[in-house]
């Protein structure tokens, strides 16, 4: 299964669980919830954080904490 990590700018897909059970709250409370879309927008320079657009609001992550979020690829017609 991909992480979050591994999107490529432009690619998007499905939560579908994490990792790790300590992902920060704040995560949670903007909508990064197991079933929500995730699309990556931008990746900054040195690979870290990464831009995401998570059920339309708009969130940076650390990449770190983005390897502990695992997701379900979809195409682009899907979503």
């Amino acid at each position: 299964m991909a992480t979050v990590a591994q999107l490529k700018q432009g690619q998007k897909g499905i939560i579908k669980h994490f990792v790790e059970y300590r992902i920060p709250i704040k995560l949670l409370e903007m909508g990064c919830l197991p079933g929500n879309s995730v699309e990556l927008l931008h990746i900054a320079p040195l690979s870290d954080p990464l831009y995401l657009n998570v059920n339309g609001s708009h969130i940076a992550i650390r990449k770190h904490i983005a390897e502990k979020i695992e997701i379900e690829l979809v195409a682009p017609e899907s979503l």
